[in-house]
């Protein structure tokens, strides 16, 4: 066991684990807008409306990951001929799919509010776009923020894939020190001990921030 390779190889896992962390970031942040509005387009009472977001959500959810990766980044310049790097299709594959789970996360928030709250505040003369943006969607967020820590997290551990289309992330940056030492186990052990870090600080900051939430509802 050579512990030492570890230690030494740290700045090259570190620098993939900062791009591991920006990937992770933007994807849940697009997968969080893109997936509230395909909650409320499922939950749209315009029939092709639901149907269209119901077929995206099913059809994401029903694939895997790795090949939607697969068809954006070697399918996508084939049919469209726009050629896309490593990180741009990556984040791209990672946002669309976050957005087909964060949309039923969101659908099962909105819809474990309480209807009367909505049926109040339209009495007191809230548009139905004002009750869902300033009563429903606030409330909803709170109940769904634990499961959205386990899709951050999920996305976290699943950019891993990524090092299929040779982008350097963590695991790429590992299976490169790997390849040129010939001593895999240590660095796929250093490689897990950082997945390891980031997961417990991301889930140490997630109780905090549902903590802090629930002091202010208790308020």
């Amino acid at each position: 066991m050579d512990f030492q390779l570890i230690v030494d190889s740290l700045p090259f896992l570190l620098k993939g684990a900062v791009l591991t962390i920006q990937v992770t970031v933007i994807a849940l942040v697009a997968g969080i807008v893109l997936g509230t509005l395909l909650a409320l387009a499922r939950l749209s009472p315009i029939k092709p409306l639901s149907w269209l977001a119901t077929a995206y959500i099913e059809l994401i959810r029903g694939t895997p990951l790795l090949v939607q990766i697969f068809l954006i980044y070697f399918g996508l310049p084939q049919v469209t001929g726009i050629n896309l790097d490593p990180f741009p299709a990556g984040v791209l594959a990672f946002s669309l799919n976050s957005a087909a789970y964060v949309a039923e996360i969101m659908r099962s928030g909105i819809q474990g509010v309480p209807r009367g709250q909505t049926e109040a505040s339209l009495s007191l003369g809230f548009s139905p776009r004002d009750t869902m943006r300033y009563i429903v969607l606030p409330q909803a967020f709170r109940r769904v923020l634990p499961p959205l820590v386990n899709e951050s997290l999920n996305l976290l551990k699943n950019t891993s894939l990524l090092s299929s289309i040779a982008l350097v992330e963590l695991t790429r940056a590992g299976q490169i020190v790997a390849a040129r030492s010939y001593k895999p186990f240590e660095m796929y052990l250093g490689i897990a001990l950082v997945y390891l870090a980031m997961t417990m600080v991301l889930s140490f900051l997630s109780s905090r921030v549902e903590k802090r939430w629930g002091a202010g509802e208790r308020r």
